[in-house]
């Protein structure tokens, strides 16, 4: 695992951008902007953590969270992006997604809960019905946390041997570390096909998730100043570690700032 960020580095910087959280949620609602962020990645890459560091200070009334579960029966009979779109904020607020609809793309393909003609759809639908959201207002980022294998199965044992940290293991979870190579095969796909200008995807690198909190929460901090300007603005990005099962090269990186 990479050396973790001195504890006092970090704390200390992530009050400050909590602090500055707070007061780009009152620009948000001043605004009336829409915004809608996207945190996906593997098993144990700390979305949730992440989630709850950019949550901590801001009023739930306008900031939100949405987790959802296994789909219902009604739920899996209707438009398969219908129950996330229900989710989508109004003017004023923000939408945190922890894990979102490229469900379908990573783990339901994966795992076979979905068919591949069910997967090929969603990638053909998913950029066609990102613009659209776009273009109606609505400001979407799009993160994905990434963890090297050697972490993944570190961080699995912990949830193993740590009660307090069990309840995060699922059947999914334990079949990880097998399946390493073939999420690796879809998220390159997801991404080659859904990374587009409109709402481009974000890799953050998780090894160490003091550093992957404050480079998340910096570059989101950065991108809605800047987003809050009609035009786009290029994000600047380091040179990418090559690896095997890095995602693909074209898509941006979160810089490393820590």
């Amino acid at each position: 695992m990479a050396d973790r960020l001195d504890r006092k580095v970090y704390e200390r910087e992530l009050e400050r951008m909590q602090d500055e959280l707070v007061l780009l949620q009152e620009a948000v609602q001043a605004e009336g902007l829409r915004v809608a962020v996207v945190v996906e990645g593997r098993d144990t890459a700390g979305k949730g953590g992440v989630i709850k560091r950019i949550m901590k200070r801001l009023n739930p009334r306008v900031a939100a969270v949405v987790a959802l579960g296994v789909p219902g029966d009604r739920e899996r009979r209707q438009w398969y992006f219908q129950r996330y779109i229900d989710h989508m904020p109004p003017t004023g607020e923000i939408a945190l997604f922890d894990r979102s609809w490229y469900n379908r793309a990573g783990v339901e393909r994966v795992m076979g809960f979905c068919t591949e003609a069910e997967a090929e759809e969603f990638l053909r639908a998913t950029p066609v019905l990102e613009r659209m959201l776009v273009a109606s207002g609505l400001i979407l980022i799009k993160y994905w946390l990434e963890v090297s294998p050697a972490v993944q199965i570190e961080r699995l044992r912990e949830r193993v041997d740590d009660p307090s940290k069990r309840w995060k293991l699922s059947p999914v979870d334990a079949t990880a570390p097998g399946r390493y190579e073939a999420y690796s095969r879809a998220r390159d796909e997801m991404m080659e096909r859904t990374d587009i200008p409109e709402a481009p995807w974000f890799v953050v690198d998780a090894d160490d998730q003091r550093r992957a909190r404050l480079n998340l929460m910096r570059h989101l901090l950065d991108r809605l100043s800047q987003r809050r300007e009609p035009e786009t603005v290029d994000v600047a990005v380091p040179k990418r570690r090559a690896t095997a099962t890095a995602p693909p090269a074209r898509v941006a990186r979160v810089p490393e700032r820590w």
